[in-house]
């Protein structure tokens, strides 16, 4: 025989923290308290174990819900990591003299690339103020000065010879800028005019011509002859140059080979790549060499000037990474992963023919920035972008990355030249957070990748209360005051703060670990304290803010009240029904969750269509809810199984209904209005039912709970407590009832009533006041069962009689010809 339904007593109907068992009077006391990860200590074992194993493809993918401290704690965690691990070195990128386009990517030690930048940023500095200087000392100018003498002295000679070649020939030769100039004399020497020469008669003009020819073969002969004069004249002044400004090269680049001493493992490289600069430099010394005579702005002098600031700017280092002022290894999260934020990019800027780029415009992404640390980005954000996740997935495999040529993305045509820097290995831990959806969804829909996450890391929802676990939510609390400037709290705030994070999880033995829900809360507390002009936020404060939480957001909630109170919507509060029960949901709008009555009818006659679900019928319901009408169905008819057949039409509703339904915790109000149609007994129409049922009868657990029973509270509140009202839940729901201090108050001054039922005959024996019959040594007369029994015999009797009445029936008989 079952037990009839329990009327719980208040102190049943939520947890109430006592504010002197949290052993403190506010929270200034806890300020210095560390903070541990509360209730994860699953997620801070996986969390250690991945940031400290050094071995590919142990990635971490963190998975949580949005809110539960998954990136704040993994940001921690690998801060402290971080602090125990070496500082890794920087990363230069270098112009490469024989192949442009291919920049040198050079790792120095920490700290080093930064000072090898500002070296040879002073070196050039130092050569172009001090090779000037040097060139223009009076032994150089007298050297210079005497070998450009020495040449102009051959030169002048050889071109004294040809003149007088010339003149043996009645021509007078001369030099006007650069060309050679020749005039045809007269016999008295003077210049002819053409009217002279056309007087010539032919042998003459024959013999001048001749003569013309050999000039010019002496003048072909006399440049060949000046060549190697010149080329000895720029010769001996290059070796000038070399003598007296190479010095102020070398030294310079050897203090710099002299600074970096140190082992690093890109020695060779750096070499070779100061020999490309010494020797690039001393070539073109000339560069240096102000034109004489020439005012700055003279085009000449101009155009020497931006070749030697060309020159010099390849000589500089493209610092891409520097890590000078780290104390352990570097921690980058990556908020906005694009292709060119998280694997570097080039940038290009217009110049006059096509983009122009060079070493300079090589920058570092956060792979780069991460080398020998930990990058943390969030599978959202790398989900949307295709090509984002296809080169995540290369890079993976290889952990090698090249910073690629985006000119492709610019408008106009491309770059004369694409760059192809030189690609680098990078170390790097890569931290993915993710929901536990979008986790097994990566699991199944991409093993290759999954691979190489072998560390999960599980961010609870909730987790199980202590003393120890509040407590260090306290301690959470007092450091976000800190943090924000807030008012402390008073123990008494904690306590309610602590009873929110109950609530959150529904369940007086755990706790929520969306500790963003309680940090929100403690922001609207404060603002409370501070409205009031109070030192510390009490308990007060955070009832306040809860009041004016829901206040802001529940105007739908308020507009179906009305539609009741207006008789828009048909909920009856006292009396009975037959076949009729207020039934309980719950509206998740998102931003808020409440609960609502909804009234389930029932109707049977004689037939055999069975019991129909019209929610079903015309797709208004989900799966979950249809699961739950049909566990009713094979209930029902184990119930009645031995009056097999059943010769029954029933029909089953959810009045007023029209956006759909999901959830099984209807199936209990409408096995209940079932028994009520068929038995004739009427139900209580002041208590609401929630719950689901399994194939025996037992009452199962619900989600919701405490906003569908605070739903119907306000329901009744409203239309004023008469004290027989009440609400029926699973009685394995006791533990996650969490309900707001009016209903405890209602329920402890009798105006309220909350009943736990195991099985479904106490549910119906306390909805119709008559024992149920449908359990094993229940009474069986006058019983719900045998009153339902009585009525399914007498639909089979009907049924029968009017199958048997159509076969007495003549058949009709049509007239033949």
């Amino acid at each position: 025989m079952s037990a009839p339904c329990t009327a719980l007593a208040p102190g049943q109907l939520r947890l109430s923290i006592r504010p002197e068992s949290l052993g403190f009077d506010d929270t200034r006391a806890l300020v210095a308290e560390p903070l541990p990860w509360i209730g994860q200590q699953r997620a801070f074992d996986a969390a250690r174990f991945g940031l400290t194993m050094q071995q590919p493809d142990y990635h971490l993918f963190v998975l949580g819900e949005v809110g539960s401290g998954r990136a704040s704690l993994m940001r921690q965690a690998m801060d402290e990591a971080a602090a125990s691990r070496p500082v890794p070195p920087d990363l230069c990128f270098l112009h490469d003299f024989d192949a442009p386009e291919r920049p040198r990517a050079l790792r120095l030690p920490a700290g080093q690339g930064r000072q090898l930048r500002d070296q040879m940023a002073s070196w050039s500095r130092q050569l172009e103020a001090e090779i000037p200087k040097r060139l223009a000392a009076p032994d150089v100018k007298n050297e210079r000065e005497r070998i450009h003498k020495r040449y102009q002295s051959d030169e002048a000679r050889a071109f004294s010879q040809l003149a007088d070649f010339a003149r043996a020939r009645r021509f007078r030769l001369s030099r006007e800028q650069g060309q050679m100039v020749f005039t045809l004399l007269g016999p008295g020497g003077e210049p002819l005019t053409e009217a002279d020469g056309a007087a010539l008669g032919a042998p003459e003009r024959a013999a001048i011509e001749l003569a013309e020819q050999e000039l010019r073969t002496e003048i072909v002969r006399f440049l060949e002859q000046t060549r190697p004069l010149e080329r000895a004249r720029d010769d001996a002044l290059a070796q000038l140059l070399r003598q007296s400004a190479g010095p102020l090269v070398t030294h310079g680049l050897d203090d710099i080979r002299q600074g970096l001493r140190k082992q690093i493992k890109d020695a060779v490289k750096l070499g070779r790549w100061l020999d490309q600069v010494q020797r690039e430099v001393l070539d073109d010394l000339e560069l240096f060499v102000p034109h004489e005579g020439e005012q700055p702005d003279d085009p000449q002098e101009e155009e020497r000037r931006d070749q030697l600031a060309n020159l010099l700017a390849l000589c500089q280092v493209n610092l891409a990474v520097d890590n000078a002022s780290l104390k352990g290894a570097p921690v980058v999260v990556e908020d906005n992963p694009q292709l060119r934020n998280l694997f570097g990019h080039i940038q290009y800027e217009s110049g006059e023919d096509a983009p122009y780029a060079d070493f300079s415009s090589i920058h570092a992404g956060g792979l780069l920035r991460a080398h020998g640390g930990y990058l943390m980005l969030f599978l959202r954000d790398l989900l949307g972008d295709t090509p984002l996740w296809e080169r995540l997935r290369r890079f993976l495999r290889c952990s090698r990355l090249a910073v690629e040529d985006t000119a492709a993305s610019h408008g106009g045509g491309g770059p004369t030249v694409a760059l192809q820097p030189e690609g680098v290995d990078v170390d790097v831990k890569l931290v993915l957070i993710g929901t536990a959806v979008e986790y097994y969804v990566l699991q199944e829909g991409d093993e290759d990748l999954a691979q190489r996450f072998r560390v999960k890391v599980d961010f609870a929802e909730r987790f199980t209360a202590s003393a120890q676990t509040h407590y260090a939510s306290a301690v959470f609390i007092a450091r976000a005051c800190a943090r924000r400037g807030l008012p402390h709290c008073s123990a008494a705030a904690v306590a309610r703060l602590l009873e929110f994070t109950h609530r959150e999880a529904d369940d007086q033995s755990r706790q929520s670990a969306r500790f963003s829900l309680l940090e929100a809360l403690l922001l609207e507390s404060a603002a409370q304290a501070r409205a009031r002009g109070a030192a510390l936020t009490d308990a007060a404060d955070v009832e306040a803010a809860l009041i004016a939480k829901r206040q802001r957001h529940n105007a739908p909630e308020e507009a179906l009240h009305e539609s009741i109170a207006e008789g828009e919507l048909l909920i009856t509060l006292d009396g009975t029904r037959v076949g009729q029960l207020n039934a309980l949901t719950q509206i998740d709008l998102g931003d808020y969750r409440f609960g609502f009555p909804v009234r389930i009818t029932a109707r049977t006659h004689a037939g055999q269509e069975g019991l129909v679900n019209i929610e079903r019928e015309v797709e208004l319901s989900g799966p979950i809810h249809d699961k739950g009408v049909l566990i009713l169905h094979s209930y029902f008819s184990a119930l009645f199984g031995h009056l097999a057949p059943l010769a029954l039409n029933a029909s089953i509703v959810l009045e007023q209904e029209y956006s759909g339904i999901e959830g099984d915790s209807a199936s209990c109000a409408e096995l209940y209005t079932l028994l009520s149609s068929l038995s004739g007994l009427p139900l209580r129409q002041d208590i609401a039912v929630t719950g689901a049922l399994n194939q025996h009868g037992e009452v199962l657990p619900v989600g919701g709970l405490n906003e569908k029973i605070e739903g119907w509270f306000r329901v009744c509140a409203h239309a004023g407590l008469t004290g027989t009202q009440g609400v029926l839940i699973p009685a394995r729901n006791q533990r996650h009832l969490m309900l707001s201090p009016a209903v405890v108050d209602a329920v402890a001054a009798g105006r309220f009533h909350v009943y736990t039922a195991q099985h479904v005959s106490e549910g119906i024996a306390l909805l119709t006041g008559t024992h149920a019959g449908l359990t094993p040594g229940e009474p069986w007369e006058g019983s719900v069962r045998a009153r339902a029994e009585s009525t399914l015999l007498a639909y089979r009797r009907a049924w029968q009689a009017m199958a048997l009445g159509r076969r007495r029936v003549p058949r009709r008989l049509g007239s033949g010809l």
